[in-house]
């Protein structure tokens, strides 16, 4: 199978990825699509773990919501990377 790729990295979202900081931590423009989605106040948010806390609250009154819990997966990991002395 042949790839082309050009036209995939033609597709490819780059700014989706991006990080940017807002009141101190670190969100992808998806992430914050999707926390806006759901209407968690991550601009009140000084750390990933407080905001973690709240996506947290949020999904104990949710059945299911594997969107919102990716993105808590990939916060948490963001904070392990940047908050654990290796």
């Amino acid at each position: 199978m042949e790839y082309d790729i050009d036209k995939l990295v033609s597709e490819m979202d780059f700014e989706k990825n991006m990080h940017k900081l807002i009141n101190k931590i670190l969100l992808t423009s998806n992430q914050i699509e999707i926390l806006d989605k759901y209407n968690i106040k991550y601009k009140d948010c000084s750390t990933l773990s407080e905001l973690l806390f709240n996506i947290d609250e949020y999904l104990e009154e949710q059945d299911d919501n594997t969107e919102l819990e990716k993105i808590a997966d990939e916060i948490a990991e963001t904070n392990y990377y940047m908050n654990t002395n290796k």
